[in-house]
């Protein structure tokens, strides 16, 4: 039992299980709050000298890094009720509560006259209650009306959906009080909804209030992100309190050399953020645009950068396959195929070949457009592999994809006497068991499947290569996965979705890059064009015309089925109104995720066969299906859709020798959004220029699809806003790492252990330094 001296005639006695979770002993030192009633134990923070000499850090870094661990629910003023509540909010210690930034800022150095007020900005103001009654609107809705008079004139407030007896309580006419919030114009009448008030005390004065309270007036605010049961008064008190007493444990420890001269240190950034300087300009705050912003944005970045440029370099150490180019399968391919290699195609293989010829394991990244050849690329690699006796695993996002890629490497590879082999999750019984054993005994060289290949139970006997299909759909993780499946196999990352420069730089720059920016001869520009929903009977006949000329059209639905809940329409229930209603002399055929494999593949095989005329299909043929003759490609509900995608699937056309359409289906029912998307289709058929315009519009993390996409979960850097700074931190890293190519320079051990600290895990770097 250890026992806390309160007073000289009190004590409390703390048993030993609470000591245990404090993570405390006998002895230690503490200090006892009594908040809202509780009684509050915490250790008094200290750290022996004897810590101090770790990887040549100091006793004041030692300190720090304790300091900014501390967690947050033993600083002053925080219960366990409060801290429980900053948990959900993803605050656990000091420093997470650092790298809480504000949403945006209010300018409260001003109280600004009612009679000044004007529609459309946020303001604060003073003012006297003079009427506060529940009413009803003229539509019927039921609203709380207070109306504030100050000097020069006055404002109606409205609550909807507000306790009117609470509310009655509390807006009591003749009360004074402080409000802030954005005002509106409806009619002659200017209104504020739902404002924040700060009420003063019964004869007091304003600036009682303001000398009283000064975190939240007399100054640039900040307005959190809040989690239900904290309100911004207490949310500001308690980053007041953080800052005040552990912003001096705040270090950077980016060299001053790399550090842009133009930014404040990392400690005066963050505290300008929370608490910006009277003279501070509020727009390039409320766009994370101030000096302190981008010296956040900047820290960040760097130590991600360092991350990759250290993971690149291990890579070169690593001990790899130094491949033979023998030609004894590369040229009996090149004669096989009917057409020649476009000049980017034979410049991104000459690339690999040296690559793959090299002692160290290759990690590229191939991007190219839909439809530029980039699987001939990845199938050319793969014979070099085996021509060396090695193994190859190809593994796609999809079953459809992977079935494609199957079947086209198939048919090539058969001819050469190469068994090709398919391992996806639907793959069952003795199908399945042949596969693993194809794989683990060597006798299949080529292994094409889904996320299947990398899966614990499946071995190979001497895997060489590992070919990644559509990237960003896998995250680094799987990545690592297929490296272990072999004796440090060469990588090779494959996407038909062009990556903007700086989300590549971010995503990939462990990864040497290749763009394949050539088209096969012969293709022809797809003519793009949006249709309202008026234009349907023209569309009919256009699908006609076509189908009379030979030639073959896809529809395309967002939707399997119909659903009580939306109006949009369905792949199953179109496909059979276009067949008896609409074309009753044309062969209507339909394909969807719901079906089986073997289903999908007859399906496929029909509509190449030109068994159908027109193939009404959900997004399963988004990427991979190659049928030359099909000519006319109609997205319905193209509004539905993201930029990459209707890139995609417009590539599913235009592969032949004949013109070939795209036509955007729309209600008229566009949100802004949704019509960028379409005018960006319209414009351009440039895949990089799309994905351009997707980023801007949709953002780093639903371009990318989802989180496991291996996007970092940057708190401050934006990698829209802070392009150039992106490469600005790269090339810092980079720098760096010329002179101390393995951080082992004692000077470099705290930027080491930071690194370890923020993406060790992530990046795998457990064997750095």
């Amino acid at each position: 039992m250890s026992t806390v001296i309160l007073s000289e005639n009190s004590s409390v006695a703390i048993p030993p299980e609470i000591l245990k979770k404090l993570g405390l002993a006998p002895g230690d030192a503490l200090t006892v709050e009594v908040i809202n009633g509780e009684l509050v134990v915490r250790p008094v923070v200290k750290v022996s000298v004897k810590e101090a000499p770790v990887a040549g850090k100091s006793v004041k870094e030692v300190i720090s890094r304790k300091n900014l661990e501390t967690g947050i629910q033993f600083i002053k003023g925080i219960g366990p009720k409060l801290a429980a509540l900053l948990e959900k909010r993803g605050i656990r210690t000091v420093e997470d509560a650092f790298y809480i930034l504000p949403l945006r800022y209010e300018d409260r150095r001003q109280l600004v006259p009612i009679a000044s007020l004007s529609p459309g900005g946020s303001a604060v103001f003073f003012g006297t209650v003079v009427f506060a009654d529940a009413t009803t609107t003229k539509g019927g809705r039921r609203v709380f009306e207070a109306q504030l008079r100050d000097d020069s004139g006055t404002i109606v407030c409205k609550w909807f959906h507000a306790n009117a007896v609470w509310m009655k309580r509390t807006w009591k006419v003749g009360r004074v009080g402080v409000f802030s919030g954005e005002v509106s114009q409806f009619g002659y009448q200017r209104e504020v909804h739902h404002p924040d008030v700060e009420w003063l005390p019964e004869g007091g004065d304003i600036s009682s209030l303001l000398a009283s309270d000064p975190a939240n007036f007399g100054r640039i605010v900040p307005v959190y992100p809040l989690t239900e049961g904290i309100h911004q008064k207490t949310m500001r008190r308690v980053m007041r309190e953080v800052v005040d007493v552990f912003l001096s444990n705040i270090e950077g420890v980016i060299p001053a050399a790399l550090w842009p001269v133009e930014f404040p240190h990392l400690r005066q950034a963050l505290g300008q953020i929370h608490l910006p300087p009277p003279e501070a300009d509020l727009d390039a705050l409320n766009h994370g645009a101030t000096p302190a912003h981008q010296a956040l944005a900047f820290d960040e970045f760097f130590f991600w950068e360092l991350g990759l440029a250290l993971k690149k370099q291990g890579v070169l150490k690593e001990e790899g396959v130094a491949f033979r180019v023998t030609h004894r399968y590369t040229k009996e391919l090149v004669r096989l195929l009917p057409f020649e290699l476009t000049t980017a195609q034979r410049r991104v293989l000459a690339e690999i070949k040296a690559d793959m010829m090299a002692p160290h394991p290759m990690h590229r990244l191939v991007q190219g457009d839909v439809g530029s050849g980039k699987t001939l690329v990845a199938l050319m690699a793969a014979l070099i592999a085996v021509e060396n006796g090695y193994q190859v695993a190809i593994m796609a996002p999809t079953e459809i994809l992977a079935e494609q890629h199957w079947h086209t490497i198939h048919r090539w590879c058969s001819q050469m006497g190469l068994d090709v082999i398919l391992l996806t999750a639907s793959l069952k019984g003795k199908a399945k068991k042949n596969a693993l054993e194809q794989a683990a005994n060597g006798s299949a060289q080529i292994i094409i499947g889904t996320h299947a290949v990398i899966q614990e139970k499946v071995e190979f006997a001497n895997l060489g290569l590992g070919v990644i299909d559509e990237q960003h759909r896998f995250g680094v993780l799987q990545r690592g996965v297929m490296k272990k499946k072999g004796a440090n196999p060469d990588i090779l990352v494959m996407t038909a979705t062009p990556i903007p420069r700086t989300l590549a730089m971010t995503l990939f720059g462990d990864l040497e890059l290749s763009v394949i920016d050539e088209m096969p001869p012969g293709r022809l520009p797809i003519e793009t064009r949006i249709f309202f929903e008026s234009r349907r009977l023209k569309l009919y006949d256009m699908i006609r015309d076509q189908v009379r000329l030979g030639r073959q059209v896809y529809i395309i639905y967002p939707l399997v089925e119909e659903s009580e809940k939306t109006d949009l329409k369905a792949a199953s229930q179109m496909a059979e109104h276009l067949q008896v209603d609409i074309f009753p002399e044309l062969r209507v055929g339909l394909l969807h995720g719901r079906l089986s494999p073997v289903e999908k593949e007859a399906v496929m095989t029909s509509f190449t066969n030109r068994e159908f005329d027109i193939l009404v299909s959900t997004t399963v043929i988004e990427v991979g299906i190659d049928v030359p003759n099909a000519s006319v490609m109609i997205i319905e509900h193209a509004e539905r859709f993201g930029l990459s995608q209707l890139h995609q699937l417009r590539g599913r056309v235009g592969r032949g020798r004949e013109k070939s359409y795209c036509i955007l289906m729309t209600s008229g029912k566009l949100s802004e959004d949704g019509e960028k998307r379409l005018r960006v289709m319209e414009s351009t058929g440039d895949g990089f220029r799309i994905a351009e315009a997707d980023l801007e519009i949709r953002g780093p993390g639903d371009f990318l699809g989802t989180r496991q996409a291996g996007m970092p979960d940057f708190r401050v850097a934006n990698i829209l806003r802070d392009g150039s700074l992106l490469e600005k931190a790269r090339q810092a890293a980079f720098d760096l790492l010329e002179n101390d190519q393995e951080l082992n320079n004692p000077l470099h051990a705290p930027l080491r252990d930071e690194l370890l600290r923020r993406w060790g895990k992530r990046l795998e770097l457990a064997a750095i330094g």
